[in-house]
This record gives C-alpha cells, sequence and structure tokens, in this order.
C-alpha cells in the first residue's frame, strides 16, 4: 500500500536557520506492513516567535511504494531517542589545503547510489568508492524509470538489473561530456559490500555493480566485493548498533566476522587508501557543523557535518586525503542524530591518517530523505551538473582549496 510521510514544524529556539528535532509524535509511516513514529521541523525561519498552543504547520506528503523499505525503528527506540539541540548553521566549510588527488566516497543505500554517481561522474578527480547496498549507474533510467517517480525504482533495487546497460550509459553520457571518461576507472579502488539478509537492495542489485566496475575496466585485483556476510540493510560498525541481520533505525549493524566485529568504515578506507595506521582512541577534533546552503544543492539541508583531524588545520602543512560519506535514506542527521558522522567509525581511522570526512546530509522534505539516484532533482541526477552531486563537488572543492 502507498505510504505517507508527514513533517509537523513546531517551535523554533534560536535565531532563523535553525533546525531542531522535538519530538516524536503519533504520525505514522507505514513501511513494508510495520510503523515507525515520526516528527521533524522542516525548517525554521523569520521572527522566533511560538506557534499557539495545538497549531503545527503540515509539510508536502510524499507517497512512497513498499519496496522503499528503510524498515521501522523499534518502539523503545522511539521513547528513548533525546531531542536533538538545535544546531546553528552560519559556520562556513573551511578552507584546508587537502590533497586534491586523494578524494574517495562511500555510502549505504541511496548514499550507496550517490557514491556510484560522483565516482563515475567525476572519475578523474576520484581515487575510489565504497558501496554499501547500493547499485549500478543510471539503474534507474535503464530500467525504464519515471523521474522522481519512487514506484519505479523497485528493479534496480530487488530485481536484476544490467551492468551492461549501466556501461553504455556512463559512455554514452561521457561521449556528451556530461561525465569525465570512465576509462579513468580502472585506476580506482573499488569497495562493495552485500549482506545475505539485506531484502531492501538485495545481491542482484550489488552483482550489477560489480559487473560494471569489471566492465569498465577496473583490475580484480582493485575490487573487494563482499557479499557472504548475514547482514540485514546498514552500514556495519563495531559501535552502536542493531543485530547483524536486522534492517532497522538507524541502520548500523554489529557483525562477527571470522570471530571479531567487523570494522566496515577500516575495510572501506584501507581498500581505498591502502594499509592504515591504528585509529585513533582519543579524537583529536569534534565533528563541526556546516553551511550547506551556499552550495545551493536542490534537496540538501541547510546544515552539513565535517570530521577535520587536528593535523589538518594547519593550512595545508599537511595534505590531508577527503572521504565523502553519503548517509542512506531515513539517515539525515536530523533523525539520526550523530549516529552516522560521529558514531558509525569513519573518524577514528580518519583521526589517525589525516582523512578530512564530509558528510553532507539531505533535507527532511527530500523524497523518504533519500539520495537522489532517481530523478527527482531532474534529468540530469547522475552527471557532473546534478544539483546534488555538482553541490557536494564545490564542497570537496573547498576543503582542496587553500
Amino acid at each position: 500500500m502507498p505510504l505517507a510521510l508527514k513533517a509537523e514544524n513546531t517551535l523554533c529556539i534560536g535565531r532563523p536557520n535553525t533546525m531542531r528535532i522535538s519530538r516524536f509524535s503519533t504520525t505514522l509511516l507505514t513501511i513494508v506492513g510495520l510503523t515507525l513514529s515520526l516528527t521533524a521541523v522542516v525548517g525554521c525561519k523569520g521572527p522566533i516567535t511560538p506557534p499557539k498552543t495545538g497549531e503545527t504547520a503540515i509539510a508536502p506528503k510524499t507517497t512512497i511504494p513498499p519496496n522503499i523499505s528503510m524498515a521501522p525503528m523499534a518502539e523503545n527506540t522511539l521513547h528513548s531517542l533525546p531531542p536533538l539541540p538545535t544546531l546553528s548553521v552560519a559556520t562556513k566549510l573551511p578552507p584546508l589545503g587537502a590533497d586534491p588527488a586523494k578524494i574517495s566516497v562511500s555510502g549505504l543505500s541511496s548514499g550507496g547510489f550517490m557514491a556510484v554517481q560522483y565516482d563515475v561522474a567525476f572519475s578523474a578527480s576520484t581515487m575510489g568508492a565504497g558501496v554499501v547496498a547500493g547499485g549500478p549507474y543510471n539503474c534507474f533510467l535503464d530500467n525504464g524509470g519515471r523521474l522522481g517517480n519512487l514506484s519505479d525504482t523497485s528493479r534496480c533495487m530487488s530485481g536484476a538489473p544490467s551492468g551492461d546497460a549501466s556501461f553504455a550509459a556512463a559512455n554514452k553520457f561521457a561521449n556528451q561530456n556530461l561525465i569525465d571518461d570512465p576509462s579513468n576507472l580502472k585506476s580506482h579502488k573499488i569497495y562493495l559490500f552485500s549482506g545475505t539478509q539485506d531484502n531492501t537492495v538485495k545481491q542482484t542489485v550489488m552483482n550489477a555493480l560489480n559487473e560494471f566496475y569489471v566492465k569498465e575496466g577496473v583490475p580484480s585485483a582493485n575490487i573487494q566485493y563482499l557479499n557472504n556476510v548475514p547482514a540485514g540493510h546498514a552500514f556495519i560498525s563495531t559501535h552502536v548498533s542493531n543485530n547483524c541481520g536486522t534492517t532497522m533505525f538507524p541502520y548500523i549493524n554489529k557483525c562477527d566476522v571470522g570471530g571479531s566485529l567487523y570494522d566496515q568504515p577500516n575495510a572501506i578506507l584501507t581498500r581505498i587508501y591502502g594499509p592504515l595506521q591504528p585509529k585513533s582512541n582519543q579524537l583529536s577534533s569534534s565533528p563541526m557543523t556546516f553551511d550547506q546552503t551556499e552550495f545551493k544543492g536542490t534537496g540538501l539541508a541547510d546544515t552539513g557535518y565535517v570530521y577535520i583531524p587536528s593535523a589538518c588545520r594547519n593550512g595545508g602543512a599537511t595534505k590531508c586525503s577527503v572521504h565523502v560519506v553519503f548517509h542512506g535514506c531515513l539517515q539525515d542527521a536530523a533523525i539520526v542524530q550523530d549516529k552516522v558522522y560521529g558514531q558509525v567509525g569513519y573518524n577514528e581511522w580518519a583521526d589517525s591518517n589525516n582523512i578530512i570526512v564530509l558528510y553532507p546530509q539531505t533535507a527532511l522534505t527530500a523524497p523518504v530523505m533519500c539520495w537522489d539516484w532517481f530523478g527527482y532533482t531532474g534529468s540530469n541526477f547522475q552527471t557532473k551538473s546534478s544539483p546534488q552531486i555538482s553541490a557536494v563537488k564545490k564542497m570537496v572543492d573547498r576543503l582542496t582549496s587553500q
């Protein structure tokens, strides 16, 4: 049955352009036959005047098909979540003189699709990608999807799409100068992960992504494809997380592999950058918020996050790498708080290996808070001129500038 996501605007605290999650209500989001209760502020602008008792502002409804299954929050999770503090979005993303030859991306679900799109579109300036439960390039349009129509996504989530079709699309777009030459991909380092218990994005989809990279000439030695872990639809972390086989809010799971907890951020960063120094037990810095509005990306939140190791704050004297992490649907920080940008585990490895980690965020008003891999921002969603991809590229360029 169709689903309706409803966001309610409630009291704004602080100056204009702030965002706050105030409470979870009885608004229902039915997902694959189960329910999720959710209330979120979609944005606070203008004078700071509390609403009258009982007043709410209802955001437009988004209709989602049953296959968009970012699964339910556990009932006890709903009641235990603390309010998200008010966040200022005034801070500009700083120029840090990072190394433009050491840019990489990773992501989960819609963020996995976005990581692929960024990796392909800007292959000349990207060195690798980590994809957790994503799918092949241009899958949505290759399989007859109508722009922005979520009901057309099923083949790219539970079907058997074609890696060959993605290969053809990438070469077509390159010939039209819409993306970089896909031959750049031959040197990329690729990490792929598909859990055997993931019924949201099935392994047939990730198999097609693997086929796409092979077709593009990425050597087998450069691809790590882990597809035998009994994991659900989630990032895999040694930190706060659900049991391995679940698909449940906040979509971060704990899995035992070979007798020890699997550290997916370590696996991704090691695949891309090579052997790493041991992770930091005490971080030298903290994630900071920055203003995303100046980058003018459709469907992006006002606020993004970035982790900058202290060694990378010296004006470019240390040539740090940049890794972009794309969250999944319903994983925006406005919903999961710091679970992705602060707790999945990227920052500990980044801190000791001079890697700046960028955590761009989708808006609460974006369809199910997903990154655009199905054309809700327009037909160029998978190219260099994509409103979202180009905005993130501008963020990366800011970090590499002096």
